[in-house]
């Protein structure tokens, strides 16, 4: 996607850079500097750290805003992995018949080896326009947000009319436990809402930090792994035999390589591609349209997949990535193993994954078995772009970043808003941030995001937040 978009990205009229150097902080965004801060120097790693000690900070932020105990819920994580807890808080609405709403955000973060950055990765450094540590980008940043907002509101004082919730929970980044799981299975009344807002949306910058387009995340793929395995009765490796498990499986993963999943449009990635259509490259553009009104345009489909983003989004995809086969180096292998991954595309099943994958493979010798997951055994369809929820995010966007065109996306990763979407709660990622071409470290080294970028995505948020609450 990013290939295409930087092609025409100067036909564009958008407004300047979002990661210039930050002016000097507002009170209200000093405070806000300042919960971030504890936010991000609390280590919430699997290996070791706590999200029960950052829900407990929070908690005090909010407690120091006014919220009663009653209003503030913190659990611990199971037996097993008691400090993998966190916390939900609500602020009452004054309209008992209108829909809550919940903000999601994971408190967990993934590993960081200190040996490894420039700077201490649980440490909350300014430099250079940028905020650096682990977890300014994924999650804390809507941690900070969100309970940044919970708060403001809180102290304005003046009653909403929908009930608002936050959820800040433990276990998005993999681990035995998932908090946002647990709730939905044994405490849904906490978090029941209409809608919710969550990660997965944001934006798109070029390599000079000017914003290019703003996402707003309306469905996402689902993970699933997929073990497939050959048997045969080995033997002596001086006395080769045709039926090889090792041969046979590779064949097999050969011809998986080699077909890909049909085209699958839903209203979201309709609604993204009409708009990447508008500012594609001639060729492109023509392709896009051509596979939104026949997706079985296989000459279409080929321009449109030459973006592995794109490709992803058009499809379920399923890609080998171990392989596991023999016994020992002088014998002749008697089982061969692999895993494949699948990144599901909303509203498909396991079971039709499966035999999908089965027919590509064209040897019935090849035994496919999905792995145990804790995800839903069918991908949950994509929440409704319905009028009352895209409408003020269309609007405000305008306000907030001008000229940047606002798109509907679905990932083709996966966040917490999977089990939300399955239990009924349509959950939306939300825009407002531009990421740069190489990720901003995020699961990687240096994680970093732009002072003033984060600022006005705190704006927008609570702009968008109070909108929502209020009608």
């Amino acid at each position: 996607m990013v290939r295409h978009l930087f092609a025409t990205a100067a036909a564009i009229a958008l407004a300047g850079p979002a990661f210039a150097q930050p002016a000097p902080l507002r009170p209200d965004q000093q405070a806000f500097r300042a919960l971030y801060k504890e936010l991000v120097e609390t280590n919430t790693s699997v290996s070791s750290g706590s999200c029960n000690l950052a829900a407990e900070r929070m908690a005090a932020w909010l407690k120091a805003a006014g919220y009663a105990d009653a209003d503030i819920k913190l659990f611990p994580g199971p037996p097993e992995r008691p400090l993998d807890g966190g916390l939900v808080a609500t602020l009452p609405g004054k309209d008992a018949k209108a829909g809550a709403i919940l903000l999601l955000s994971h408190l967990d973060v993934v590993e960081a080896k200190r040996a490894d950055w420039e700077r201490d990765p649980f440490s909350f450094i300014e430099e250079g326009g940028w905020f650096y540590g682990r977890g300014v980008s994924d999650d804390k940043a809507h941690g900070a947000i969100f309970t940044d907002t919970m708060i403001r509101l809180k102290q304005a004082g003046k009653p909403l009319r929908r009930t608002l919730k936050l959820a800040l929970t433990c276990g998005e980044e993999g681990g035995p436990f998932n908090g946002a799981k647990w709730l939905v299975e044994n405490h849904r009344d906490w978090i029941e809402a209409e809608f919710a807002l969550n990660e997965g949306g944001g934006g798109k910058a070029d390599a000079t930090g000017k914003p290019i387009s703003l996402a707003f995340q309306a469905g996402e793929k689902v993970y699933q792994d997929f073990t497939l395995e050959t048997r045969n009765p080995g033997g002596h490796s001086s006395r080769p035999r045709p039926d090889n498990a090792i041969y046979e499986l590779a064949a097999g993963l050969v011809r998986l390589s080699r077909t890909d999943f049909p085209v699958i449009l839903s209203d979201t990635t309709r609604a993204y591609f009409t708009e990447m259509a508008r500012i594609a490259d001639p060729e492109t553009a023509t392709a896009i349209r051509a596979l939104l009104a026949n997706p079985a345009d296989a000459h279409a489909e080929s321009i449109v997949s030459r973006d592995p983003g794109w490709h992803s989004t058009l499809r379920t995809t399923c890609v080998a990535t171990m392989l596991d086969a023999g016994h020992a180096r002088n014998a002749l292998p008697q089982r061969a193993q692999a895993n494949v991954n699948c990144r599901m595309f909303p509203g498909e099943s396991v079971e039709k994954v499966r035999g999908q994958i089965m027919e590509r493979l064209g040897d019935p010798t090849i035994t496919v078995t999905p792995r145990a997951s804790e995800n839903p055994p069918q991908a949950p369809p994509p929440p409704p772009l319905a009028p009352h929820i895209y409408g003020p995010a269309v609007a405000l966007a305008a306000k907030h970043f001008p000229g940047i065109p606002l798109i509907p996306t679905m990932s083709t990763g996966a966040t917490d808003g999977r089990y939300l979407n399955a239990a009924g709660i349509a959950t939306y990622g939300m825009p407002g941030r531009f990421g740069m071409p190489d990720g901003n470290g995020v699961h990687g080294l240096n994680e970093r995001i732009s002072v003033a970028g984060v600022m006005k995505e705190r704006d927008y948020l609570f702009d968008l937040i109070s909108v929502y609450a209020s009608k």
